[in-house]
C-alpha cells in the first residue's frame, strides 16, 4: 500500500470512527441521563414506569417508560445499535492499519524493552487481549459479584490496571494503551451485540406472540448499557492519548491510565447523579440522589413497578434541566 492511499484511508476511518463514537456516545449519555431523571407519571398509567417532560429545539417533548413493555407494538420503532457496531468496525480498522500493517514499527516495544516479542506475537498478544477481555468481563456480569456492584467495579478496574500493566511490558508504550482502549470498547460493542440488542429483540418477540417479556433479560440488558456509560470517559481519554506522550510515555504509564479512568468514570457518575434548577442552584431532589448515588454506581436504578425509586420522594420539580 502506497503512503499517499494508507494517509488517506487512516483519516477516512479516523474520522468515521470519531462521528459513529459521537453518535454512540450521544445516545448512551442521554438515554442514562433520562433514566436518572424519571419520575411517576402526573396521572397513573398501567404500565409506565415513569416519565420526563423536557423543552428543546423550540417544542414540548413528553418521554414514557414503560415497567416492561408496552400493550402492544408502535408501528414503528428505533433501535439504537449501528451507531456501535459502526464505531467498532472503524475502531477495528484503524487498529489493524496502525498498528498491525506495520508492528515492527508501532506495535513491538523498541530495543532494551523488559520484553521484545516478534511482530506476529505482537498481533496475536493484540487480538486475544480482545477476546480474552470481553470473555473475563461477560463472566464476572454473570456471576454473584453482578449482584454486588461495587464489588463488581473495584474488580474490572483491578483487572484493566493489570492488564495495563502487564501490555506496558509486552508492547510499545502507545500500542499499550491503544489496546486496552479497544479491550473496553470490544466489551461495549460486545454488550450491545451480545446482551443489550438480543434482550430487546425478546421482549419484542414476546409481544408479537402475545407472551409476557421477560424482565430479567431486560435488566441484564439495562445494566450493561450502564456499564457502557461509565466505561465512556475512560475510552475517550485512551482516543486523544497519543497527543499526551507524557502519559502513556511514562514509567508508570499503567498508572497514570488507572488514576484518569478513575477520574472518568467518577466524572460520569457525579454528571449525571445530579443536575442543577433553572435558577442555577443545585435541586433539592437532586442532592437527594447525590446523597444516595454511590451506592448504585455500577448498578442500574431500581424502578418499581408505581415508577418510584429507591430512596426518592416524589416530587414535581419542573425547574429540573
Amino acid at each position: 500500500m502506497s503512503a499517499h492511499l494508507e494517509e488517506w484511508l487512516n483519516l477516512a476511518l479516523r474520522w468515521a470512527h470519531v462521528i459513529t463514537g459521537v453518535a454512540w456516545i450521544g445516545t448512551s449519555f442521554y438515554f442514562n441521563w433520562l433514566n436518572g431523571r424519571l419520575e411517576p407519571p402526573g396521572k397513573p398509567e398501567f404500565g409506565v414506569a415513569g416519565e420526563l417532560w423536557s423543552v428543546h429545539g423550540g417544542g414540548f417533548y413528553r418521554v414514557v417508560k414503560y415497567t416492561v413493555a408496552p400493550g402492544e407494538l408502535p408501528r414503528t420503532l428505533h433501535w439504537f445499535k449501528w451507531e456501535a457496531y459502526a464505531t467498532w468496525l472503524t475502531g477495528l480498522g484503524l487498529l489493524v492499519l496502525v498498528y498491525y500493517l506495520s508492528a515492527a514499527s508501532f506495535l513491538v516495544p523498541s530495543e532494551g524493552a523488559p520484553a521484545r516479542p516478534s511482530a506476529g506475537a505482537a498481533i496475536a498478544l493484540g487480538v486475544g487481549t480482545l477476546v480474552v477481555s470481553w470473555l473475563v468481563y461477560d463472566a464476572l456480569c454473570r456471576s454473584p459479584l453482578a449482584s454486588r456492584p461495587l464489588v463488581l467495579g473495584a474488580t474490572l478496574l483491578s483487572l484493566g490496571t493489570a492488564l495495563a500493566w502487564e501490555l506496558s511490558r509486552l508492547l510499545s508504550a502507545r500500542a499499550a494503551y491503544i489496546h486496552v482502549g479497544a479491550a473496553i470498547g470490544t466489551i461495549m460493542a460486545a454488550n450491545v451485540l451480545m446482551v443489550i440488542i438480543p434482550a430487546q429483540q425478546e421482549m419484542v418477540a414476546a409481544l408479537r406472540a402475545g407472551r409476557t417479556p421477560d424482565a430479567a433479560r431486560g435488566k441484564q440488558g439495562a445494566l450493561r448499557s450502564l456499564h457502557n456509560n461509565y466505561l465512556t470517559l475512560p475510552v475517550l481519554f485512551i482516543m486523544v492519548s497519543s497527543h499526551y506522550p507524557g502519559t502513556y510515555g511514562h514509567p508508570l504509564n499503567w498508572a497514570i491510565l488507572a488514576g484518569l479512568a478513575l477520574v472518568g468514570v467518577m466524572t460520569r457518575h457525579w454528571s449525571t447523579s445530579g443536575t442543577r434548577g433553572g435558577d442555577g442552584r443545585t435541586c433539592g431532589c437532586c442532592r437527594r440522589r447525590r446523597v444516595g448515588s454511590w451506592r448504585s454506581l455500577w448498578s442500574p436504578r431500581r424502578v418499581f413497578p408505581g415508577g418510584v425509586r429507591t430512596g426518592l420522594t416524589p416530587r414535581r420539580l419542573p425547574t429540573c434541566a
